[in-house]
């Protein structure tokens, strides 16, 4: 994030991380709002004071200059160019796949990183001519791969050291990013495979949308308070009814189906879209950190962006496959 450093301590980041959820489309599922009557509006700032992040604890206008940039690019993918967007994930899972490994390094986790960037990208692509059998084969290829490197990485003389937890943390990346990317590309390769894509987006965003205004207007009671103590179910509950609402919408307007399949749409998406961001923020409190990365301002990296979207490609998948 801007407004903090990368590395700042698994502490601070309980304090301010979850001050409350992220701004619109950028927002966590699920917030608690810190607001307080007070008796006398607050004395107005000098003007030539510095202006403060948003109560997030993040650059409020850069996040959305930068959070509706990509969306509006992607956008324009889907509608003139689906087939690009493969590149674009296969580059963006990449990078994603380097913080996260860089990081776990810096904790002193040393997974097999040429293995993960490699097979990672054989995993997203092979997805394109071979479908899911070339993901999961790709997959499980790159898994062997990460436990024989990790055997072997200092040589034939000298044992590794926390070998089991080295490699069961890599085949956990290798899940976490790659894999789950790979189900938003083989809903692209369906018919009308771009709108299941922007259906998705546009549910994860409704579930964001969601939890953030009903968190900030309505939030009082906590939702997970040992890892996120600022969600709420009153955010959750938000996230709810606006991500089954833009199912309803999707389904209905983008794919002309029956309007009924975007309730288990958008309960789904809100389920894992909430899960998904507690995990990451769980994995940073384990490692100590507040961002994985720098690369998006007032958003931190682009794993701290694709935490919600990753496990929502998969059960978009599951629930398009299963009932289009």
């Amino acid at each position: 994030m801007s407004w903090a450093r990368a590395d700042r301590s698994a502490d601070d980041e309980t304090a301010a991380d979850d001050a409350v959820g992220e701004p619109v489309a950028v927002a966590d599922s699920a917030v608690i709002s810190d607001s307080v009557a007070t008796a006398e509006p607050a004395p107005a700032a000098p003007a030539d004071r510095k202006a403060a992040p948003s109560r997030a604890g993040r650059n409020l206008s850069a996040a959305v200059l930068v959070g509706g940039g990509l969306g509006l690019s992607l956008i324009a993918i889907l509608l003139f160019a689906p087939l690009v967007l493969i590149p674009v994930i296969a580059v963006a899972m990449a990078i994603a796949t380097w913080e996260v490994t860089r990081r776990l390094r810096e904790a002193d986790v040393q997974v097999p990183r040429t293995p993960l960037l490699v097979g990672g990208q054989a995993v997203v692509w092979l997805a394109w001519p071979f479908g899911a059998v070339g993901t999961l084969g790709a997959f499980a290829g790159t898994a062997l791969v990460c436990m024989v490197w990790r055997l072997f990485d200092h040589g034939l003389g000298s044992p590794p050291k926390n070998y089991l937890r080295d490699t069961a943390i890599a085949v956990f990346v290798l899940a976490w990013i790659p894999l789950l990317a790979s189900f938003a590309i083989l809903m692209l390769l369906d018919d009308d495979g771009n709108m299941q894509v922007l259906a998705f987006m546009i549910g994860v965003v409704c579930s964001d949308v969601g939890g953030y205004a009903a968190g900030v207007l309505f939030g009082r009671h906590p939702m997970a308070p040992a890892i996120s103590p600022k969600k709420s179910w009153e955010g959750f509950a938000g996230s709810l009814l606006a991500g089954i609402i833009g199912g309803l919408l999707t389904v209905t307007l983008l794919l002309r189906a029956n309007s009924l399949i975007g309730i288990p749409l958008g309960i789904g998406l809100v389920l894992v879209a909430t899960v998904g961001d507690l995990i990451e923020s769980q994995i940073k409190r384990d490692l100590g950190i507040k961002d994985m990365g720098t690369l998006l301002p007032g958003h931190g990296g682009i794993m701290d962006r694709l935490d919600s979207m990753l496990p929502a490609a998969f059960v978009s998948w599951l629930v398009f496959s299963t009932l289009l």
